[in-house]
């Protein structure tokens, strides 16, 4: 069920095998900010087409941001300077957030029961579908428990360095502190 990935080519061939004898099954794709979880996310979704869902978790956490009752929490939470035009304002949630552990889980109490159910219709919705969930928390969730596969990249941080300043256009100093908000994958 828990996999480590190394050899990339060798594993599209595997799970490209296994899921041509499954007419269901749950993917969990984790690893840290720079990993390639998208890749291969993108990878598995050009193979099995409409026969596969990709669950982006983190654009369900942007949307869960635009309910009324979770922008009030977060407001009452974090402080109105969060918001930008009315807005949850991610950039600056995220400086409150990735610096603390504390914040972190606060952010978590108030979004997560949302996400939770969102999910749960995207899932409901896809029978018997090949369903990827792409997101770096997921061992924090039921939903690795409910997973047929739970997939690792690990990859090194100096490689996910170079992705993260070049695709997100951060500083070295914002990503060490993504880095240090990160969740610990040790096996």
């Amino acid at each position: 069920k828990k996999i480590r990935i190394n050899n990339i080519p060798y594993f599209f061939y595997w799970i490209y095998n296994i899921g041509e004898r499954r007419d269901k099954m749950i993917i969990s794709i984790c690893g840290k900010s720079g990993s390639g979880k998208s890749t291969l996310t993108n990878e598995l979704l050009k193979h099995y087409g409409d026969n596969a869902i990709h669950i982006d978790v983190d654009k369900i956490g942007h949307y869960v941001n635009t309910i009324p009752e979770v922008l009030n929490k977060e407001v009452k939470c974090f402080g109105e300077g969060i918001l930008t035009d009315g807005i949850v304002d991610r950039k600056k949630l995220g400086k409150i957030v990735f610096s603390s552990d504390e914040e972190m889980d606060k952010l978590t109490e108030i979004t997560w029961k949302y996400m939770e159910k969102e999910i749960d219709k995207v899932i409901e919705a896809n029978p018997g579908k090949l369903i990827i969930l792409d997101w770096q928390l997921t061992p924090k969730t039921k939903f690795f428990e409910q997973s047929d596969l739970t997939i690792l990249l690990d990859i090194p941080v100096k490689i996910r360095k170079e992705r993260i300043l070049k695709r997100d256009n951060i500083s070295s100093e914002k990503f060490d502190i993504r880095e240090q908000a990160s969740i610990d994958y040790s096996l």
